[in-house]
């Protein structure tokens, strides 16, 4: 049976309150009501949740390892230990942030943040061409979004969730912020904004494989990267920049920045192209690399004949 859809500006449908999803509306009523906490006490919560699930997700924390031994090999063992366990502590703290971002006013984040580089942005839209602002997978994203939202109109492009009710409560939060919402298969649709001149935000730091990329190094390691940005850019003259979201310590203080404008962006050239996309990337996430999602398996996709760097997954037995 397919998945039912339903648009983020439609009320309840009948279907979604059938028990079954009755989970899924418990779990983002609780993350409402979380997102009224207090600082300080979300903050311990998270962290709490972080430390959970290091225990618990085993899988995730091998993953986790992987990408980290990868990624920075000129830690020692127990350093690289001591960032998993800080990624899941602020992946769980992440939780509480995403939680935050949607129930408190977006004018009282905003408080709680110092904002740079946005001239850039408004240099680049001054041009009258599109403006492609690419982020990643950091643990606080939804929150990132509130503020970037906050700075000028943009849309969003999103990959749906596979629950029609987490997809529609996610999207309808967002509605409140972005000017529109892509889907990330649309292209029609996302190369319609850009044409119009108008600033799209969208991430490209995860594994899609290699009918839509090609390998260029992340970190210095060989990873399946989207070239969809370089045609992205094609349309319209369209810039691109970067946008880095990070907390100071353990404080609800946050730094948004923005890069310049990529001169020379695309070459021609899609490796010599993703390659400069991860390299910018990287600069960024080294900023504060325990707020990364490091979950995923970023390099999952390999040439012909190379081993997988993970451990295979279990699948469920058949009934």
């Amino acid at each position: 049976m397919g998945r039912n859809v339903v648009r983020a500006d439609d009320g309840i449908h009948l279907f979604m309150l059938h028990p079954r999803y009755w989970p899924i509306w418990f779990g983002l009523g609780l993350m409402c009501l979380l997102g009224w906490l207090p600082w300080a006490v979300q903050r311990r919560m998270g962290a709490g949740i972080g430390a959970l699930a290091y225990k618990l997700v085993p899988s995730r924390v091998a993953d986790t390892r992987v990408n980290i031994g990868l990624c920075f090999p000129e830690l020692s063992e127990s350093e690289r230990e001591l960032l998993v366990r800080n990624i899941f502590r602020e992946g769980g703290i992440g939780v509480m942030e995403v939680a935050r971002g949607w129930m408190r006013s977006p004018s009282l984040l905003l408080k709680a943040c110092r904002v740079n580089g946005v001239e850039h942005v408004h240099a680049a839209q001054a041009e009258g061409r599109g403006v492609i602002i690419l982020g990643a997978h950091y643990s606080h994203l939804d929150l990132s979004g509130v503020i970037i939202s906050q700075q000028f109109p943009l849309q969003v492009v999103y990959r749906p969730q596979n629950n029609p009710v987490a997809d529609w409560f996610i999207r309808n939060r967002r509605a409140k912020l972005y000017s529109g919402q892509i889907d990330h298969a649309d292209m029609r649709s996302l190369f319609k904004a850009l044409k119009k001149g108008e600033t799209v935000w969208t991430s490209v730091d995860q594994d899609f494989g290699l009918k839509q990329g090609v390998m260029a190094p992340f970190f210095g390691v060989p990873a399946a990267t989207l070239t969809a940005t370089a045609r992205m850019a094609k349309v319209n003259g369209s810039a691109v920049l970067f946008s880095h979201f990070m907390r100071h310590g353990d404080d609800a203080d946050y730094t948004l920045s923005f890069t310049p404008a990529l001169e020379g962006y695309p070459c021609g050239d899609d490796v010599v192209d993703a390659s400069r996309i991860n390299a910018e990337l990287g600069t960024l996430i080294r900023r504060a690399p325990a707020q990364y999602m490091w979950f995923h398996r970023r390099f999952k996709s390999q040439l012909e004949g190379q081993l997988s760097y993970y451990a295979k997954k279990k699948r469920k037995k058949d009934a």
